[in-house]
């Protein structure tokens, strides 16, 4: 068993968490891989156990449903070997605004939103109370452009980045590391199963490389890991300017503009 906190990774089973497990086990950490395709993990499981030797439980879980959620909330809280939580797991958007039905905005925002706040929620007393470990969410690029034309989905990316940041401000000082992680487009199943043709696009990250990209953000203790940008003070200005915006709304008077019609 090794010393290394043991890494918790939902969506394991393909694309960015398979690709973390990967990386994961060779760095030595054991893991809990979840995600609903339990023949896939035992495949992937059996791969990196025979690749790395580290210690693999398998995990089945549909984090759209209740008591799926749960049994995985109850492995976080009680199990004090994880000290790691990568939040992969999601989903995309079949079409516009006006095309979806109540059940397919009730799965995406329970996937995107609902279970990656509950599964942080249930491991960061923990982490606080050890004052170590880290959380880790996988967001998007999509968070930042309503113009990306998928606004539900950008939508939920756009809550994991605003969640990633407060948390920092609440566990940062307690120890915990939280890191939101931007993918753009990349290589991987989310694609298909959003009725998406990912050949039609102009550029597409290869999935190992935004993993890696991650990781060193990662190492590095980033907060916003955004891999495909390459102008890093393009991001640093956006959050400046937000930050400049803030001393701005502490008025106890409408803006004049706002006094009249003229």
């Amino acid at each position: 068993m090794s010393n290394l906190p043991a890494v918790l990774i939902t969506g394991a089973s393909s694309g960015i968490g398979a690709t973390y497990a990967q990386r994961f086990a060779r760095r030595g950490h054991d893991l809990v891989l979840v995600a609903r395709d339990k023949a896939r993990l035992d495949a992937l499981a059996a791969q990196l156990r025979d690749e790395s030797g580290v210690a693999i439980d398998v995990l089945q879980a549909d984090l759209t449903q209740a008591d799926d959620l749960a049994r995985v909330e109850q492995r976080l809280i009680e199990d004090t070997r994880i000290g790691v939580l990568i939040n992969n797991a999601g989903m995309g958007q079949h079409g516009g605004f006006t095309q979806q039905t109540a059940a397919s905005l009730d799965t995406l925002i329970t996937l995107n939103i609902t279970a990656l706040t509950r599964l942080a929620a249930a491991i960061a007393p923990r982490l606080t109370q050890a004052g170590e470990g880290a959380i880790v969410n996988i967001g998007s690029v999509v968070g930042l452009a309503p113009e990306l034309n998928m606004t539900v989905y950008g939508a939920t990316k756009a809550f994991v980045l605003f969640l990633s940041q407060g948390l920092h401000l609440e566990l940062g000082p307690k120890g915990v590391y939280v890191q939101a992680v931007l993918p753009a487009a990349t290589r991987t199943e989310i694609w298909q199963r959003s009725g998406m043709d990912i050949d039609a696009l102009p550029e597409v990250m290869e999935v190992g490389d935004l993993v890696d990209a991650a990781l060193v953000g990662y190492d590095r203790r980033e907060l916003v890991t955004i891999p495909p940008l390459h102008v890093a003070e393009r991001w640093e200005a956006l959050d400046g300017a937000r930050r400049l915006l803030l001393s701005d709304l502490r008025q106890a008077q409408p803006a004049e503009r706002y006094k009249t019609l003229a």
